[in-house]
This record gives structure tokens, sequence and C-alpha cells, in this order.
């Protein structure tokens, strides 16, 4: 769906969630920062941009690596006493939503302020849309993204698209 005010497409959203156990979060932290070459997101909401993928922080030990479309995922080892890592690609797809009335057509879609800091560019905020769980990314002034359950991607396509329309 496009238009000069509102597009969204569709695609697929390759995601290794990963968490540390409860007492060992600064050894975990450490160990996942040096195994990516980057700083991790140090409050649930931030992010980090990093080659080839974003770090999302959305629990206080649960980091979500969101990967570029065509990047690979890294061999990313965690170490079973500091934390575990799993794949959640297979079951989640990217809506990728841009244009000038994009503040008003997620109004009528999920319950996140346009304006408020929590949801400024780079930012991420775990909502929902219709019921459903998703992951709201906040990607430019005009631009945003939501990672969502690939079972239910059709019925919240439509969902927004109505709202668009």
């Amino acid at each position: 769906m496009a238009s000069p005010d509102f597009s969204l497409s569709v695609v697929d959203c390759p995601l290794i969630q990963i968490e540390g156990w409860d007492g060992t979060l600064a050894q975990f932290e450490s160990s996942l920062s040096a195994s990516l070459g980057t700083k991790l997101p140090a409050s649930v909401g931030e992010t980090v941009r990093h080659k080839g993928f974003l770090v999302i922080r959305v629990a206080p030990r649960r980091l979500w690596l969101a990967l570029d479309d065509g990047a690979q995922a890294s061999s990313l080892a965690v170490d079973p006493d500091l934390g575990c890592s799993v794949s959640l690609g297979e079951g989640r797809v990217r809506f990728r939503m841009a244009g000038a009335d994009i503040a008003g057509v997620l109004s009528r879609c999920i319950a996140v302020d346009w304006c408020a800091p929590a949801a400024a560019p780079g930012r991420a905020v775990l909502t929902s849309l219709h019921h459903v769980p998703v992951l709201f990314l906040r990607s430019g002034e005009t631009a945003c993204e939501l990672i969502v359950p690939r079972s239910f991607s059709q019925s919240l396509s439509d969902w927004i698209a109505d709202a668009a329309g």
C-alpha cells in the first residue's frame, strides 16, 4: 500500500532474542558487547545501530538483534552460564511505514504518542495492535517499523490499511 501521505511494506525480519540470566547481567552484557563489537543499549526502549543490525533492549535482561535486509546472522555464541539466544525470525515480519500522515494513521492503531520522548526516532516501544503484541521502532521523523507476529501479519496490515484509508 502506498500513497504520497502514507506507505506500508511488509518484509521478513531476521531477529535473534538474547537474554541474560538473573544475577549475571554485568558479565553477560560485557561478553555480548565484545561479541557484537558494539556497546549495548543501556535502558529499555533504547537502540544501538551497528554494522548490519540494530540492537534493541526490550526488557531489562532481554535484547533483540534485528538484522538489516540481506544481512546474515553472525556466529553469536552466548555462554550458557550467562544467558541464551534464540532465533525469532521465522515467527516475525517487519512492517515499514512512512509518510506525512503516519502519526495520524498510527494513532488509530496503537497506543503510542508519536510526539513523546519515549517514541522519538531511534527508540522502541512494546505495545499492541488489535490485541496483538508488536514492537514499535521509530526510524525517522515520518517513518517507523512494527515487528509483528507472522501469523497475524495479514490481518494487521489490513487493519493499518483501513486506518490509512
